[in-house]
């Protein structure tokens, strides 16, 4: 009988082995860093808008096997009004943030992104035409957030393909992938999380490390045997073995795993796991809305009261936040009284045969006005403006339920921030996400085509009457 030969995943397969995505390619310039993308402020600074300086240039993330072959950086052009340099102190120095939270996404091969970093204020907008790869930054944050919660990776890249940067070659071994990473800031400081994903011929994480800035590297993976589906792993231990080495899956962060195999007996273990729990708790919680106003105008059943991405189910949401909430709920009222025409007296849904419930304007004079007769702009504002005014536990999110209430930070996502809103709603939509990101327990990160309105150059102040909030973060971006 003549042997089949082994699968290219099998154990006994030969196969060479897999350098670590993290060391230094030969002929590569060392002292290479992803530039900063400097963000346009508004006023005055965020306390929590960038990094501190001293941890602005941490350590390099080289190309690996799963990533692109080298090519230019991405030019960001920022706004004439911007600093010479993001900022970078918190409003009390030597004080860390309770709440952790991610200060910086960077993006070193990803899409149409390689070899750039974003800054991350509480309240952040990243503008540019179409095609400058706005989405894409979103998406990036988006997967590290799904990554952190749990979920393995085929879920989080249905289309890894796409995700690989443009015209990027093939390794030896026909193999491409893409490169993401964030900073968390927190009780721990500053904490570095970076992945490489390898897209073809397989999908799987072939390289992370988690690292405390200016400090030692937490937890270092690579993929040593492509015949197995695991990474070779190594933790900070400081303990009688510096470190610690063991197998872990190659479809899951190994970040969110570390609490199952640390066992924190040494002063090196708990810095392991008080890192990895800033980093998963910053990274979590993710609300990723883009409500869609053609089925929003549809009635809807009765439903468990949580709002869905596309906020097709929004009179369900207003059936139960109306009882639940009067203060959050007047203050919906008010915040639609602002961005809708005609007179609101309430917003709330009514029922309809059937235990189908229907979302209605309250006019104060006569008969409701069905969200059916509302254009698309007022449908939006409306749906953005109850997910700015909403929590976790009426959005469709997985918050760590291990994590005091009072610890937790919600990021809301929102593509396409400015699409079918007039001037005066995307104004009103704009200080309402800065006065919610001013208590701490709301991050905003949004997309616009033009951010001249923001800025003050096209009118926000002349047009809508008001001046924008404080602590606006503006990374400008070029196609």
């Amino acid at each position: 009988m003549t042997p089949s030969s082994p699968s290219p995943r099998s154990p006994l397969a030969p196969q060479a082995p897999s350098p670590s995505p993290w060391s230094e390619p030969s002929g590569s310039d060392p002292a290479a860093e992803p530039p900063p993308v400097v963000p346009a402020q508004l006023s005055r600074p965020s306390a929590t808008a960038g990094a501190p300086a001293s941890a602005a240039a941490p350590h390099r993330v080289p190309r690996g096997p799963a990533a692109a072959p080298p090519a230019p950086a991405a030019t960001v052009p920022t706004s004439p009004k911007s600093p010479a340099t993001p900022p970078t102190s918190p409003a009390r120095p030597g004080v860390r943030p309770e709440r952790p939270r991610l200060v910086e996404l960077r993006l070193s091969a990803f899409a149409g992104h390689r070899a750039v970093r974003f800054p991350l204020g509480p309240l952040t907008v990243f503008a540019g035409p179409s095609g400058c790869g706005k989405t894409n930054a979103l998406r990036a944050y988006e997967a590290l957030a799904r990554l952190g919660g749990g979920a393995a990776l085929a879920e989080v890249f249905p289309d890894p393909a796409g995700c690989v940067p443009d015209r990027a070659r093939p390794d030896t071994q026909r193999r491409r992938g893409f490169r993401i990473g964030c900073t968390a800031d927190g009780p721990e400081g500053l904490v570095r999380l970076d992945i490489a994903v390898q897209a073809e011929p397989e999908l799987r994480i072939v390289g992370e490390r988690l690292a405390a800035a200016g400090g030692p590297v937490l937890l270092e993976t690579a993929l040593r045997d492509p015949g197995r589906c695991s990474v070779q792993a190594a933790w900070h231990t400081a303990g009688s073995s510096p470190v610690t080495r063991a197998p872990l899956p190659d479809d899951l962060l190994g970040t969110a795993l570390l609490p199952l195999h640390v066992a924190g007996k040494t002063d090196g273990q708990r810095q392991v796991l008080a890192a990895a729990e800033q980093m998963v708790v910053a990274l979590r919680s993710v609300f990723a809305c883009d409500p869609a106003p053609g089925r929003m105008r549809a009635a809807v059943p009765v439903g468990d009261g949580r709002l869905l991405r596309g906020c097709e189910n929004l009179a369900d949401v207003l059936w139960r936040t109306r009882t639940e909430c009067g203060r959050r709920h007047a203050q919906l009222v008010s915040a639609v009284r602002a961005g809708c025409a005609g007179p609101v007296a309430d917003v709330r849904a009514e029922p309809l045969g059937g235990g189908l419930l229907r979302a209605v304007l309250d006019r104060g004079d006569g008969p409701p006005t069905g969200f059916e007769r509302l254009g698309d702009g007022e449908l939006r504002y409306t749906a953005l403006a109850l997910v700015l005014l909403t929590g976790p536990g009426v959005l469709e999110v997985d918050p760590p339920g291990e994590v005091p209430a009072a610890l937790r930070t919600l990021t809301v996502l929102a593509d396409g921030l400015d699409r079918g809103l007039d001037v005066r709603q995307r104004a009103e939509l704009l200080r309402l996400a800065a006065r919610m990101c001013e208590r701490g327990h709301i991050r905003f990160l949004g997309t616009v085509s033009d951010a001249s309105w923001i800025t003050g150059a096209g009118g926000l102040g002349e047009e809508s009457g008001a001046a924008v909030a404080d602590g606006i973060t503006v990374v400008h971006l070029d196609a």
